[in-house]
């Protein structure tokens, strides 16, 4: 890795081992859960349910990369409890093959990288499934950002969510801190160089 892509990363922090699970705690597990081949964690078809990091993280930076099957469907869990549906107590950020014709009745807010329900992604530069993918999310107080092979797609301001409604649906947008997850629902999808920077 050159200069600039040590400087770029400095101050991250492996997630994942490469050999195990340890580190993260399943909840509601489905089938398999989530499994490790060669060196990558797996939400295999035959399985699913909530991997959560054993630590709270309130501010950060999260980088990984993901490859999905065709309909992959996945997300990421921030600020997340250990209990409930974490698209609504704590925060999910969709990581959905969107492109795929059983998704093609999708509101905005399914799409990938939005936040699930509540603020839609506002570009795409997914690639097709099959193929690894790159992806950044930045936790920042109210601000929640999502950027993915390079290209923002999602610049949320939670402050700017008002509807009692949504407020009452989603207690979790108002968390400050909880878990990072990958939240699994019956398909492949596969991850990779999962690493964490705290932020102030």
């Amino acid at each position: 890795m050159g200069a600039a892509g040590f400087a770029a990363e400095r101050g991250f922090k492996d997630l994942f081992n490469g050999k195990d699970l340890d580190g993260w705690t399943l909840v509601k597990p489905t089938g398999r859960g989530y499994v490790v081949e060669n060196g990558v964690l797996v939400c295999p078809e035959d399985g699913g349910g909530n991997l959560l990091t054993e630590k709270d993280y309130a501010n950060f930076v999260l980088r990984f990369d993901f490859k999905m099957s065709p309909g992959g469907n996945n997300g990421i869990g921030i600020r997340a409890p250990l209990a409930g549906d974490i698209a609504y107590s704590g925060m999910e950020i969709q990581i959905l093959d969107h492109g795929h014709p059983k998704y093609k009745d999708l509101k905005p807010w399914q799409r990938h990288g939005s936040v699930y329900n509540v603020v839609p992604a506002k570009g795409d530069a997914l690639k097709p499934a099959g193929e690894w993918n790159t992806q950044e999310i930045v936790a920042d107080g109210k601000k929640i950002k999502v950027k993915l092979n390079g290209v923002a797609i999602t610049d949320a301001d939670l402050s700017t969510v008002t509807d009692p409604a949504v407020l009452a649906k989603h207690p979790g947008i108002l968390r400050t801190t909880g878990r990072i997850g990958f939240l699994g629902h019956g398909t492949r999808v596969e991850f990779r160089n999962i690493r964490v920077k705290g932020l102030k």
